[in-house]
């Protein structure tokens, strides 16, 4: 079965509608891009499209800043009543401290869920802004009756916005969650010998086609969360995601594709968690 985002991101996008029109809002996302990177420009670029058919105020700063620059920046839209959401998105230069600039984000605005208060309250199962990927991760096996109780699920990648967030969140002590949990990542040798024993595997690296058919169990449920551009042999770009879809799928009982899986639902969260802010 393909784990397709659009329905979920059509659910999630039409709550927003409604409830901007409802509440008659006027929300105001601010996100700094920072980098040349392809995949955060697909990102923002689909993030900008969708909340500007929702009547969501995007601004998109890419200026080229230094570090105190930018923590400046960030100071004064947190006291900005007039700018509801502040999004940083990775990678960032090199100069530039990311776990620094995570933390000078006012955790109330802080829509990608990685200031330390945020961090905190998520490990401790209590109310907050979830990284936006690890949520959308969550609403696609909520949507699709995926359970991870008693599952083994794998999680290959270990950031701060997608691999340790969700790996915890699948410990939660609440239904549907209850899941053991391996993770693993660029320092783990020998990576297949986990990844064959994932009832759930779950990628998050943003290397193309790291896993392969001879990487998986039969039956297992893939949810790819990695997004990357390459050039095709006619030299055309497209995006494909960690795992190699077309060896993998026949394999699969259930499987996201990319694009049209995590990223779509990513999207909508994110545009959700702007218009909870009101």
């Amino acid at each position: 079965m393909l784990l397709k985002g659009k329905p979920i991101a059509e659910k999630n996008i039409e709550f927003c509608k409604t409830l901007i029109q409802e509440k008659k809002l006027n929300p105001h996302l601010y996100i700094f891009l920072l980098s040349d990177d392809p995949a955060s420009d697909y990102y923002v670029n689909s993030i900008k499209k969708q909340a500007n058919n929702i009547n969501i105020q995007v601004t998109l700063d890419k200026e080229n800043v230094s570090q105190d620059e930018l923590i400046n920046k960030i100071k004064n839209l947190n006291i900005d009543d007039n700018v509801h959401a502040i999004m940083v998105q990775k990678p960032l230069p090199k100069h530039i401290d990311p776990n620094i600039i995570d933390q000078t984000i006012n955790p109330h605005k802080d829509i990608d869920g990685l200031t330390a208060v945020n961090a905190g309250l998520m490990l401790q199962e209590r109310d907050c802004f979830l990284p936006c990927t690890a949520e959308a991760i969550l609403e696609i096996m909520d949507f699709y009756n995926i359970s991870a109780e008693g599952k083994h699920v794998v999680v290959v990648g270990r950031s701060n916005i997608v691999g340790k967030p969700i790996a915890n969140l699948l410990l939660y002590k609440k239904k549907n969650r209850n899941a053991t949990v391996t993770v693993c990542h660029s320092r783990t040798p020998n990576i297949s010998y986990f990844t064959k024993m994932a009832d759930i595997l779950i990628t998050a690296v943003g290397v193309p086609h790291l896993i392969d058919c001879d990487m998986v169990k039969q039956n297992v449920i893939i949810i790819d969360a990695g997004i990357n551009e390459i050039t095709d042999q006619n030299g055309k770009i497209k995006y494909v995601g960690d795992v190699n879809f077309e060896k993998c799928v026949d394999m699969c009982e259930s499987i996201t594709p990319v694009p049209g899986g995590v990223g779509a639902v990513t999207t909508s969260v994110l545009l959700k968690h702007v218009v909870s802010i009101l």
